[in-house]
């Protein structure tokens, strides 16, 4: 999510206007779900994608239209006839519909996406609220608003109390959803980056890894006990480098939850073990520790002996990554974070 946010923001602050393209509802086999975006700019060109094909660039002409308007718009969609599955020349056979709007280069609408970057960027979650009418037909300017869970309350309008409930119902909702409040229907899209990736070290596997995960949208924290390694230059993918003091205290200040990807790929037996014992006290939704199943092996019976339970070593993912028989750096980097995205999807 935060690839596409910041590009809307840089357009935005380049002054240039720009059309998102939302699908806001989907039926039977379409290409992309309900929620998904695209923006296209005033020169046809588009950063996201809502599945390709001529749905696609059917949008992407509309836009133009959209512009220079100045009116939002839906636009509908319909694959179930075999005329119009081969006219758009899709496999599918669904039906959608697509939010087109307009979004100018204004002063609220940078500082909008700007605490939108911000937050994201820093791993705070929240909640992006459209509001689309009282009818089928939307408004010519959408207004919007981001709700933070920490309470913040940013953009065009502020919830009412009614609102407020609704959204409360909806609260850890991780899909896009459209509610109806005292008449108005509301596009309420979650705001937050699909899981934070912990790297344990910072060698040549980290580097690949902080680099692949944040092409497929994770947010990337590195830790390392030498500032030589853990470092801006090294990372210049990753949200945030820390330099601890050692590993055992790796975790702390750090918000570990369900959405965080815990993996351990520091310089040595020692050091991964005392990463995985502190990775078993937290409820990180994702464990996975690099190495040899011997050296794993030794790690496990070692923990097993201190008190901790089966329940416990079976939550690991060791050796780490998919089994794609990699071997260079890079191709480690790209077995982990193919079973990070894996382990994302099924959560």
């Amino acid at each position: 999510m935060v690839k596409l946010e910041r590009q809307i923001l840089e357009t935005l602050k380049a002054g240039e206007p720009l059309v998102l393209a939302t699908i806001l509802s989907q039926a039977g086999s379409t290409p992309r779900t309900a929620g998904t975006r695209m923006a296209v700019k005033k020169d046809g060109s588009i950063f996201g994608t809502i599945g390709g094909g001529k749905v696609e660039a059917e949008v992407m002409r509309t836009a133009v239209e959209v512009l220079e308007t100045d009116r939002t718009s839906v636009a509908f969609f319909d694959l179930t006839s075999a005329d119009a599955a081969q006219e758009m020349d899709m496999i599918c056979g669904g039906r959608l519909s697509v939010l087109m709007e307009p979004i100018r280069p204004t002063a609220d609408a940078v500082s909008l996406y700007t605490v939108v970057v911000d937050c994201l960027t820093a791993g705070r979650k929240g909640r992006m609220v459209a509001r689309l009418g009282t009818g089928e037909t939307p408004p010519d300017r959408i207004a919007r608003c981001l709700i933070t869970d920490d309470g913040e309350v940013r953009g065009d309008f502020a919830p009412s109390d009614e609102l407020a409930g609704a959204l409360k119902q909806s609260a850890g909702d991780r899909t896009p959803s459209i509610i109806e409040v005292a008449g108005s229907r509301y596009l309420v899209e979650p705001c937050f980056v699909p899981g934070t990736v912990y790297l344990f070290g910072a060698g040549h596997v980290s580097q690949q890894v902080a680099k692949l995960a944040r092409m497929v949208d994770f947010r990337v924290v590195v830790l390392d006990d030498r500032a030589e390694f853990a470092n801006r230059d090294r990372f210049p993918d990753a949200a945030e480098t820390h330099v601890i003091s050692d590993f055992n205290s790796a975790f702390d200040g750090l918000a570990i939850d369900a959405d965080s990807f815990l993996v351990i790929l520091s310089r040595g037996h020692a050091h991964d073990r005392t990463v995985l014992e502190g990775a078993l006290r937290t409820d990180a939704g994702y464990v996975g520790m690099i190495g040899s199943r011997k050296k794993r092996d030794a790690i496990y019976k070692k923990l097993l002996s201190e008190g901790f339970t089966q329940a416990d070593i079976d939550r690991v993912h060791s050796p780490i990554g998919l089994n794609i028989g990699a071997e260079t750096p890079e191709e480690i980097g790209v077995s982990i974070v193919a079973e990070l995205i894996q382990e994302r999807a099924e959560s």
